[in-house]
């Protein structure tokens, strides 16, 4: 197969039409870089775990074209309704309980569904077309880096899926926070650009839940193929840091998250950067940690999945 990269001026109306065809596309979220299926139609969603080697046990997040979808998807307590009014559209994803209209293979057999409206203008312009829900993951092969860019996207799935349409840089680069919602209780089931400082003016904010599987939630995730450890950096002429704070002196290649330690651009380029250190034939990389609050708890999220074996 062919994989075609676009434009968004030409690709929206394609992607579109091939949503509605049952085929799969990859599209810019202010996230990362979805692959996108019909939401309704498991055959559709089907291709995107055939196309990621992702397994079924995995839940899927549907992205919503509008706030009205909310219901027609899901039973939506007075929290939940308050979560989307605040943070949509935008990077926090919802669990809430599933209505039937929602196959079994979207959310993995579960009573729950994760739902979230994108607030990038071309994901948005293609679900306006297409005018359904679309599940979209990662664009990425499962495990692997999530892409924050068009040519990311090719590196992963080049030849197994027809279109990428080509937004540019993800502005976060890291993937939507997961919140399960129960009455007043808010349980973060991944950490992300909404932090739970955020969170707290709407409910009490708690940790994971036994028995509820949430998309990006295994140990191991988000991994470059080079090992990865997290620790104090020490020198080798085979090694990468993915540097903090650490000047880098003595490695085989040093990324920089923020020199100014800003954790958003941590954030954003925390995928990129580690891309970079996996593609220079090192041994080993080392990752500094970042300080873990606000968003530096999802920054160092990733780096433990990472670096989970």
């Amino acid at each position: 197969m062919e994989t075609l990269v676009t434009s968004p001026a030409e690709g929206i109306a394609s992607a579109a039409a091939l949503l509605a065809a049952g085929e799969v596309v990859a599209l810019p979220t202010e996230t990362v870089y979805g692959l996108g299926a019909a939401a309704l139609d498991p055959a559709a969603c089907a291709r995107i775990f055939e196309a990621k080697d992702r397994p079924l046990s995995d839940p899927l997040i549907v992205h919503l074209p509008s706030r009205e979808w909310l219901e027609r998807v899901a039973v939506v307590s007075p929290t939940a309704f308050r979560l989307a009014e605040k943070f949509w559209p935008g990077p926090l994803t919802l669990v809430l309980p599933r209505l039937d209209i929602v196959p079994d293979l979207v959310t993995a057999g579960q009573d729950t569904v994760a739902v979230r409206m994108s607030s990038h203008p071309i994901f948005s312009a293609v679900l306006q077309a297409y005018g359904k829900p679309v599940a979209a993951p990662s664009a990425n092969r499962f495990g692997r880096i999530s892409p924050t860019s068009a040519g990311d996207v090719v590196a992963e799935l080049g030849g197994r899926i027809p279109l990428v349409i080509d937004g540019g840089p993800c502005e976060h680069g890291i993937e939507s926070t997961i919140v399960l919602v129960r009455d007043s209780e808010l349980h973060i089931l991944r950490n992300g650009p909404v932090t739970a400082e955020e969170l707290a003016a709407f409910g009490a904010v708690r940790g994971q839940v036994a028995g509820i599987s949430a998309p990006g939630g295994l140990a191991s995730h988000y991994a470059p193929r080079t090992p990865l450890m997290i620790g104090n950096p020490v020198p080798s002429p085979k090694t990468g840091l993915l540097s903090w704070q650490a000047a880098g002196e003595g490695f085989a290649r040093v990324e920089y998250l923020s020199k100014s330690h800003d954790l958003r651009e941590a954030a954003a380029n925390l995928y990129g950067a580690m891309r970079r250190l996996d593609a220079a034939g090192l041994d080993l990389i080392i990752a500094e940690p970042v300080p873990e609050s606000g968003l530096g708890r999802a920054i160092m999220e990733r780096l433990k999945k990472a670096a989970a074996r």
